[in-house]
């Protein structure tokens, strides 16, 4: 079984170098989290929502891009990345730019990649402990529109001189 995951990675990644079996490692954690998490809601006799609501659609949607941009651009969570990453310089305003070190690296340094995480781990907040994540989830929401006000502001600032 080794030899052939080892072939099809092989054949799959050509010239480049693409860890498959290291992704394969994080879609069994993001399985495996996923699994604690219903087992943990029914144990505690959680039922997930019958539909979720647009403000909770909204504060989901707003607090996942803030926290992931926090967890994988932000200067002050680069400790947590900088095992699976090297500084490269700075990015956008108040982010760095990091290159991934193996596939843990890939997915720290990838807002995009971490959103999946961070959305799944809202909703099953929202079934687990719904008070809790709103409040999370507002806070994060006002720390991004924040965020955004500070960026307009600094072009209007700019635009003016």
């Amino acid at each position: 079984m080794t030899e052939i995951a080892e072939k099809t990675e092989r054949t799959y990644e050509g010239e480049h170098d693409r860890p498959l079996g290291g992704y394969a490692g994080i879609l069994g954690a993001y399985g495996g989290t996923v699994a604690v998490a219903a087992a943990a809601a029914a144990l505690a006799g959680r039922r997930a929502p019958d539909h979720v609501g647009v403000m909770d659609l909204l504060l989901m949607a707003a607090c996942t891009h803030k926290v992931s941009r926090l967890v994988a651009k932000d200067p002050v969570t680069s400790p947590l990345r900088a095992p699976f990453t090297r500084y490269e310089g700075e990015g956008g305003p108040s982010e760095v730019q990091e290159s991934p070190r193996g596939p843990i690296g890939e997915l720290l340094a990838c807002p995009f990649c971490v959103s999946q995480w961070v959305a799944t781990g809202y909703a099953a907040g929202l079934v687990l402990a719904p008070k809790v994540t709103r409040l999370v989830g507002a806070t994060m929401t006002a720390v991004a529109i924040s965020d955004w006000l500070q960026l307009a502001y600094a072009k209007l600032m700019k635009s003016a001189s």
